[in-house]
C-alpha cells in the first residue's frame, strides 16, 4: 500500500487469523511461503506487507487501543468503514486511493495494494525536509474538491457512512472536545464548533487529510487511511489538511513561503469545485475549525511530533488568539497564525 510504512523485519505470518485471511480469499496458495513484514508509521492500525513470488500487497487490521500516551479507545469495526470508503472513492477517483483487493469484516482484515515509496513519496517527509511542490498542494485540493462534490447529498451515501458514534470518539472527542477541558474560557467556543461540525451532513468525509496519509504518486495525491470516514462536514476535511501546512510553516525552514503558497492553491483549487452549497458558507465554517485542530495538535490526544516546546506554547497563544477572533475567511486564519 504505502510510502511511509518502512519494513522493520521480514517474519512469517504473524499469527494463524492473518495466515488463513490470505488463504481463504486466495491472495496466497500457500502461506508459509510468502514474506511478511510488519510496517512502521502508524498509530491506528497493525499493517503487513506480503510478498509472494507473484507480488506483494498489504493487509490492514485496526486496533482497540491507539499507539498513543493516552487511553484511546475505539472500535475496531472501522475498519469496514474503511474499506468501504476505498471502493467509493476508488469509483469516483481511480488511482487516488490504494485499490481495494479483499475484505473480511468478520476478522476485521482488509488487503489493498502496495505502493512502493520509491514511486510514491510521503508528502509529509517532503514537506518536512522542505522540498514543498505547490502543485501538488493543489492536486490534493482538487482531489479533495471532486471527492466532496461527487458524493454530496448523496442518500445513499449518509446511510453507508452514518458513523458519528465513530467519528465522535476518532475527532470530535479527541480534538474539539478535550482541549475544551484543558482551555476553561473557550470551552463555549470549541463545544459549539463540535456540535457544529457533528451535525453538519452534507458529503463523504476522509476525517484524516494529513500529509502523513497522503502520498504523491506518479499520476497525483493518493489517500491513505480512512479510517474516520463519515458522511459529515466537509469542512473539516479541508481545515484539517490546510492546519498541517500552517503549522508546519513554523518549523521547516526556507519553506514559508511556499508553504503560504501551497496553502492557497489547495484552497483556491478545492473551494472552486463547491456546489453543494454556499462558498462562503463552507470556507467561514473551515476558517473557525482551523484553529482549534491547531491547538488540539498541541493540547489533543494526538499533539505532532516535531514541535519543540517553544514551537508548543507559541501556537497555542497564537491559537487561542485566533479562535477569540473568530475569523470567517481562510486568509484571515493565515494571517493570525503566521
Amino acid at each position: 500500500m504505502v510510502g511511509r510504512f518502512h519494513d522493520r523485519a521480514a517474519v512469517n505470518a504473524p499469527d494463524r487469523e492473518l495466515e488463513a485471511f490470505v488463504v481463504e480469499t486466495g491472495l496466497v496458495q500457500n502461506a508459509g511461503e510468502t514474506r511478511w513484514s510488519p510496517l512502521a508509521g502508524g498509530v491506528s492500525s497493525d499493517i503487513w506487507r506480503i510478498e509472494t513470488k507473484e507480488r506483494a500487497f498489504c493487509v490492514k487490521r485496526a486496533l482497540p487501543q491507539l499507539k498513543v500516551e493516552s487511553e484511546w479507545r475505539v472500535p475496531v469495526g472501522r475498519n469496514a468503514y474503511e474499506w468501504d470508503y476505498l471502493q467509493v472513492v476508488d469509483a469516483i477517483a481511480p488511482g487516488h486511493v490504494p485499490r481495494p483487493i479483499a475484505h473480511d469484516p468478520t476478522r476485521g482484515l482488509f488487503a489493498m495494494a502496495w505502493l512502493p515509496p520509491e514511486h510514491y513519496p510521503l508528502w509529509k517527509s517532503e514537506l518536512l525536509a522542505g522540498r514543498v511542490d505547490v502543485a501538488a498542494a493543489a492536486a490534493v485540493g482538487e482531489l479533495l474538491g471532486g471527492i466532496h462534490a461527487a458524493s454530496a447529498r448523496d442518500a445513499t451515501l449518509a446511510d453507508r457512512f452514518a458513523t458519528d458514534d465513530l467519528f465522535h470518539q476518532l475527532r470530535i472527542d479527541p480534538y474539539l472536545l478535550t482541549i475544551a477541558k484543558k482551555h476553561v474560557d473557550f470551552a463555549d467556543v470549541l463545544t459549539a464548533l463540535a456540535k457544529r461540525t457533528a451535525t453538519t451532513r452534507l458529503a463523504l468525509v476522509h476525517g484524516d487529510v494529513s500529509p502523513k496519509n497522503i502520498l504523491l504518486g506518479p499520476d497525483g495525491p493518493v489517500l491513505l487511511d480512512a479510517e474516520c470516514a463519515w458522511f459529515g462536514d466537509p469542512a473539516f476535511d479541508l481545515a484539517f489538511c490546510l492546519n498541517h501546512l500552517l503549522i508546519k510553516r513554523r518549523v521547516v525552514r526556507g519553506a514559508k513561503e511556499a508553504l503560504g503558497a501551497s496553502f492557497d492553491r489547495l484552497a483556491e483549487r478545492y473551494l472552486r469545485q463547491v456546489d453543494w452549497e454556499s462558498r462562503d458558507d463552507l470556507e467561514a465554517r473551515a476558517a473557525t475549525l482551523l484553529p482549534a485542530l491547531a491547538l488540539a495538535r498541541v493540547d489533543g490526544k494526538s499533539p505532532l511530533e516535531y514541535l519543540d516546546g517553544l514551537q508548543r506554547e507559541q501556537l497555542r497563544q497564537d491559537c487561542r488568539a485566533a479562535l477569540a477572533a473568530q475569523p470567517a475567511s481562510l486568509a484571515h486564519v493565515k494571517m493570525l497564525l503566521d
